[in-house]
This record gives C-alpha cells, sequence and structure tokens, in this order.
C-alpha cells in the first residue's frame, strides 16, 4: 500500500489475547504475524507460540506520530476497554478494503 496511510490495528490471537500494532501494510503485517507464529523472523515476539486468528479493530492515521500516540494509549487499556473499542464506531475495518498494489 502507498498511500501514506498508517493503521492501528488489533489482532485477536488463538489463545485470546489482543494484540496492538501499527503498520502501513495490514495485510503484510498480518502475514509477517502468522509467519512468526510458525517460526518466523519478521513477526511480533509476541506470536512465538501464539497464532494470529482474527483481525478485530482497524483504524486509518494520516501519519506515524499519531498512529504511534493512539498505540500507546490502545495498549494501556484493560482487556474490557479494548473490546468496547473494538464494537465502537471508531473501528474502520467494516469501511476499509485492503488492496495489493503490486
Amino acid at each position: 500500500m502507498s498511500n501514506n496511510l498508517w493503521y492501528l490495528y488489533i489482532i485477536k490471537t488463538s489463545d485470546g489475547l489482543l494484540y496492538t500494532g501499527i503498520t502501513t501494510d495490514v495485510l503484510r503485517r498480518w502475514s509477517e504475524h502468522q509467519a512468526m507464529s510458525l517460526g518466523g523472523k519478521k513477526g511480533a515476539k509476541f506470536f512465538r507460540g501464539r497464532h494470529p486468528r482474527s483481525l478485530e479493530y482497524v483504524k486509518t492515521h494520516s501519519d506515524r506520530s499519531s498512529a504511534t500516540k493512539q498505540e500507546c494509549e490502545v495498549k494501556s487499556l484493560s482487556p474490557t476497554e479494548k473490546k468496547s473499542l473494538i464494537k465502537s464506531d471508531q473501528n474502520q475495518l467494516k469501511n476499509i478494503c485492503f488492496q495489493r498494489n503490486y
């Protein structure tokens, strides 16, 4: 994705935990996390021994700074608060179509 947008995302893992991260390409990052859970080297260490199960939340940001700021805020939330965020109107997952431009 070469649109200069940053995405904050939340992934639910196979053991029910919620992982929060930022990226410029959600599909690429999802693939890296999947590979990491199978012994790869590019995904977050969080996924060693855990498998990403579902993408639960996405919100776009115009720059890395605002995405990082919200990432820190979300990481400080309790699991219950994160679940409320996932159900909120802020969740753009339904409105975003992820496409690869090759």
